[in-house]
């Protein structure tokens, strides 16, 4: 009677010990079918509004990658950045495939589970311009970045990405006035209405720049990239297990050529690797 009696209360007890090695972010999205990921609105060609004023990119669609993976519907959210990057999400959101660069600063609000791939930063100038080759000329000049991005802790110089604080990075101006923007296409706007006007450069991922210099020759690329990027995906710190399941499924989109396929299909190269 007594081994009889205490069958139902193992089996409880051995069913909530399976389903917190679940992890509660896995959890919720099981439970509610959905999937809630979070980027930019106008971060082109990752992540913007197409013609029929739908999300769609490279990051869009490695987000409908993982869900569909999941088994779930996916629901994307376009906050600022400056949200975004706060982290602090209390649950509002599952993950960040969202072009983020795992800093150390960022490090202490966020866990970064798995890359999925990598980008250089570059300067981008208005086409008309004479006087910024690299960026050694941007010493005392006006550049515009997304405010609380890489970029701008970079133009800072007190940029430090995470795992890779034994590679210090290259500055190569002076101080630089910097004009922090929400979003790049307003950034992008001010720096076409000449230089100095509002702006005098930018620096932001060599694949946007190109993206947006092949719809609009107002703008060019100077010099040589600035240095590389890791973008990684991003969660909420306190759940090993849904970070495990980011991994695993990266991993898989990464080896049956899913993530190769999105990679072409919007950079036209694979820099998932």
């Amino acid at each position: 009677m007594k081994i009889r009696s205490l069958l139902p209360l193992g089996f409880a007890l051995l069913t909530a010990s399976s389903i917190s090695l679940a992890g509660q972010t896995l959890d919720r999205i099981q439970s509610k079918g959905e999937l809630v990921g979070v980027l930019m609105e106008n971060y082109p060609p990752f992540s913007f509004l197409n013609e029929q004023n739908q999300l769609d990119g490279f990051d869009v669609d490695v987000a409908k990658a993982v869900a569909d993976r999941l088994g779930v519907k996916l629901k994307l959210e376009t906050p600022s950045w400056d949200v975004i990057a706060a982290g602090h999400w209390s649950g509002r959101y599952d993950v960040c495939i969202c072009s983020m660069t795992p800093s150390q600063a960022r490090a202490q609000v966020f866990n970064f589970p798995v890359k999925y791939y990598e980008s250089p930063a570059v300067v981008v100038v208005n086409a008309k311009d004479t006087r910024i080759d690299s960026g050694k000329d941007l010493s005392g000049k006006k550049v515009g970045v997304i405010s609380a991005s890489t970029y701008e802790s970079y133009l800072r110089k007190d940029l430090v990405i995470e795992g890779a604080e034994d590679k210090p990075l290259n500055y190569p101006f002076d101080q630089v006035e910097i004009a922090p923007y929400d979003n790049e296409t307003v950034a992008f706007q001010d720096l076409a209405l000449g230089t100095g006007v509002r702006l005098d450069a930018m620096v932001t991922n060599l694949v946007t720049a190109r993206e947006r210099i092949a719809q609009d020759p107002r703008f060019k690329i100077a010099g040589d990239t600035l240095y590389g990027e890791p973008n990684v995906v991003a969660t909420e710190k306190g759940d090993p297990e849904w970070d495990a399941k980011v991994t695993q499924v990266i991993g898989e989109l990464r080896q049956d050529g899913t993530l190769a396929r999105i990679s072409n299909k919007w950079i036209g190269a694979d820099i998932t690797q």
